[in-house]
């Protein structure tokens, strides 16, 4: 689990994704809760800053994990964009077996390999 957790390649499964999110939401609000604010409750200027560069690899993060996700479900990484289609892609399973994207995580149907055995090799 969490193998390349900044990369757009590969699958992963539901409990992943569902963890990524988690730790996107908590490392966003201790974020926010710990950078000083002005008199008037926003965020100081340079608060935002270290906010913005805090957020840059958060946000990658967050991105390649749904994109991941996507793949797992056979569809490109853009379809996360769609609003609400996260909830579709905590809640419904991936292919079953190895698609374009990569072998499935859960290792059914990835046994390609051994429907191989004892076929006759033709020169």
């Amino acid at each position: 689990m969490f193998k390349n957790p900044f990369s757009f390649q590969g699958r992963i499964r539901r409990l992943e994704y569902g963890l990524s999110t988690i730790i996107y939401y908590i490392v966003f609000l201790l974020l926010n809760v710990m950078l000083p604010k002005t008199e008037a409750g926003t965020v100081a200027p340079t608060s935002a800053l270290i906010l913005l560069a805090a957020l840059i690899p958060l946000g990658w993060f967050v991105l390649a994990q749904g994109a991941k996700r996507c793949h797992d479900k056979g569809q490109s990484g853009w379809y996360q964009l769609i609003p609400f289609y996260s909830l579709l892609l905590i809640f419904s399973d991936g292919n079953y077996g190895v698609n374009e994207y990569g072998p499935n995580p859960k290792g059914l149907g990835n046994d390609t390999e051994i429907d191989e055995i004892g076929k006759e090799i033709s020169y």
